[in-house]
């Protein structure tokens, strides 16, 4: 750092006056007061003047709020093609969407959208040739839409359904029983599920749940003592059985699996709240009298482990311990010495994407350069043959049941709408199931190139870039790039119809594969974590920088977007290379480093990001942490969007960073907050996220001078 933090953050404050008057040549800003807040760090002390906005419950906090709304939606509501922009979305979004059908014994289960509705429809049939039926429609959860189905699991003789809602967005799940042949939802009602699997064993399941929390805290009181139960069908909550807790680790996640044949309960035990990226794993014979939890791995380092399934009493375990792009390997817990552990399918240049198991085979799935290439191997490790997959792009869902003769998996890129294809495991071959048509849309019209770019320390970096054809190289497309670059989170090409309303008005999109994901492996993910984040925001400032000097845009006509972790990317490279950018879009971001470990779930982060509770840590964070590194300058136009049932990462983060950056805009360009209600980490129902869109692309198209034809 050039400068100390505590010297920014005093020069910062002292200018909040003038920065509001030159900013009020444009908007007058609602008043947001600052106090004298003063927390200590290893010595350093870091002024937090907004701390006040952490009180959602607040009388003040509302009428911020509120101020804050009228004052960004008055705006918004100014822009003359706003409503047209909202009917081109919903006509973009108006087409039918399926998930692939999975099979459960005789029947076949799979969602569809006819387009327009706020949940999918979940289906059910006997056979491939049996008549759809309806087996839940989330949409009659609530009359405004706003409770969600959060999960659903069929139990092996596929008798039940347990199921759980969300509502206005939160992680909080209540969770449900239907039997499936009546479609009868039974009295079980189970409460305060979060980070949980609903693993069935015989007419009951395990899942995991946090004690209540306190009244009026529920959506941003750390959660801690998380704990696994098994619940039988047709009992109370209060009956179930507690099978696993750890009173001495308040901050541990436990969650419990079960194999395919039920035999076995496998418990994942992760402690990211002390720093470590890795899991411990467990396992208990349910077939045995003992209720012991045997272990697989005891301790948990910054290894992963991931039961695939068992053959016999033995595991297939996908696992990055000494394979930084993962291995699969064979567990024998009556082994000893080299043969207790034995490599199946051994690490490769490639980093696996995905490992399931299907009519005797394992399917793996690798990224080469963010792009699936799919193999079935048998369960013995030796290769059959590759799967030739429908294109360049990204598959999904290659797996399903040890005695399928056939599945359905997923292919989508970006201008390639999610579609569905029949995999028949013996002739090994892929067929056309099903394709969405959407209305107005030729993939003809747009082109998708990838592009390598050198970062500051001259890492190679890929970008995808999506266009319209006849893309003229001449500094002056209007352009938006896109990154998330953290938690081993891959940023691959995904389709989004509501996208074709910026590809269609001559907009680039470009999406960047940023370090801190899993693109390239473990090696990738923690070159962009921890002591490392800064090599993120550079990775993104390059491909700004590339963009600019290969004649696609130019700073002018240059925006970026981020949510969430992508959130605090754009947050923190506004703030330091704010002359590169337009216009900046930061959804629901991770916007306070110092204090996200002491909300809700946030000590979970702790592993990707450190904490400010380590000297060593601290340092970088408060290095550029969003929030405490604003400052008096002209930055883009900014829209800060918020929820506030968010209870992931709760809107205080956004409340604090839009006062902030407010008090310290010196340009005329907009800082503004949009709040919104009902909703959490994301929108909450189809109207939701039309109208969402709307107001980010009515915002960006505004200040990078389109005008929608």
């Amino acid at each position: 750092m050039t400068t100390p933090i505590i010297v920014r953050l005093a020069v910062s404050f002292a200018f909040a006056a003038m920065a509001v008057s030159l900013a009020a040549q444009r908007l007058r800003y609602p008043e947001a007061r600052k106090d004298d807040h003063i927390d200590t760090y290893f010595g350093v002390k870091i002024a937090d003047p907004y701390r006040w906005l952490e009180d959602e419950q607040s009388a003040e906090t509302a009428r911020w709020v509120e101020a804050e709304n009228k004052l960004t939606f008055g705006y918004l509501e100014g822009i003359p093609f706003r409503e047209r922009l909202k009917a081109r979305l919903t006509t973009l979004y108006n087409y039918p969407r399926f998930t692939a059908p999975t099979r459960h014994g005789d029947y076949f289960v799979y969602s569809k959208n006819d387009g327009l509705q706020n949940q999918s429809v979940v289906y059910i049939q006997k056979g491939l040739s049996g008549t759809p039926e309806v087996l839940m429609d989330p949409n009659g959860f609530s009359a405004q839409g706003t409770t969600q189905l959060a999960m659903l699991v069929i139990s092996k003789d596929a008798k039940y359904a347990a199921y759980c809602k969300a509502t206005g967005g939160s992680d909080w799940h209540d969770c449900s029983v239907m039997e499936i042949a009546t479609r009868k939802t039974l009295p079980d009602e189970l409460h305060w599920i979060k980070v949980s699997d609903l693993a069935w064993k015989d007419d009951g399941f395990f899942y995991s749940r946090y004690s209540e929390p306190a009244k009026g805290k529920e959506l941003t009181a750390s959660n801690d003592d998380h704990k696994v139960y098994y619940h039988r069908v047709g009992s109370p909550q209060s009956a179930d059985e507690l099978v696993f807790e750890d009173t001495r680790n308040p901050q541990r996640f436990h969650t419990v699996a079960t194999t395919e044949d039920q035999r076995f309960a496998v418990l994942d035990v992760s402690e990211r709240g002390k720093g470590k990226d890795g899991n411990a794993l467990y396992f208990r014979d349910l077939n045995a009298r003992d209720k012991t939890w045997h272990p697989i791995v005891s301790e948990i380092s910054n290894d992963s482990y991931h039961v695939i399934d068992n053959v016999g009493d033995a595991f297939l375990i996908q696992t990055n311990a000494n394979a930084p792009n993962w291995k699969v390997v064979r567990f024998d817990p009556h082994a000893s010495g080299p043969s207790r552990w034995r490599d199946i399918v051994p690490e490769k240049p490639e980093a696996i994407e995905s490992v399931s198991t299907a009519g005797g085979r394992l399917f793996v799935t690798y990224l080469k350069d963010v792009t699936t290439r799919a193999y079935a191997y048998r369960l013995d490790g030796t290769l059959e043959n590759e799967v030739e997959l429908p294109g360049v792009g990204i598959a999904g869902g290659l797996g399903g049941n040890h005695d399928d003769a056939f599945f359905f998996y997923s292919f989508t890129s970006f201008t390639s709408p999610s579609s569905i294809y029949r995999y028949d495991i013996a002739s090994r071959k892929s067929t056309l199931f099903t394709a969405p048509d959407i209305p107005d849309f030729t993939a003809a019209d747009y082109e998708t190139r990838q592009v390598f770019f050198p970062s500051r320390d001259g890492t190679r970096v890929p970008m995808f870039l999506v266009y319209r054809k006849g893309l003229t190289l001449d500094g002056n497309n209007p352009t938006l790039m896109y990154g998330y670059g953290g938690f081993s989170v891959n940023t691959t090409p995904n389709f989004s119809s509501l996208r074709l309303a910026l590809l269609e008005q001559g907009v680039v999109y470009a999406s960047v594969n940023l370090r801190g994901g899993g693109e390239y492996g473990e090696t990738w993910h923690q070159a962009g974590m921890k002591l490392k984040k800064q090599n993120v925001f550079d990775d993104f400032i390059a491909g700004a920088e590339w963009l600019i000097a290969n004649k696609y845009t130019s700073p002018r006509r240059l925006a970026i977007q981020g949510a969430s972790n992508g959130g605090l990317l754009v947050g923190a490279v506004a703030n330091q290379r704010p002359d590169l950018f337009a216009a900046v879009v930061q959804q629901a971001g991770v916007m306070d480093m110092l204090r996200f470990h002491k909300f809700t779930i946030g000590w979970n982060w702790v592993a990707d990001y450190g904490s400010s509770d380590n000297e060593a840590e601290f340092k970088v964070l408060a290095g550029y942490s969003p929030v405490h590194n604003v400052r008096p300058q002209k930055y883009p136009a900014t829209l800060i969007t918020t929820a506030d049932h968010d209870d992931r990462v709760v809107p205080a983060h956004s409340f604090k960073y839009a006062a902030a950056m407010q008090a310290a805009q010196t340009g005329d360009a907009p800082i503004l907050i949009r709040i919104d209600t009902t909703s959490g980490h994301g929108a909450s129902s189809t109207t939701k996220t039309i109208d969402q869109t709307t107001d980010i692309y009515s915002f960006l198209f505004k200040n990078l001078g389109v005008t929608p034809k």
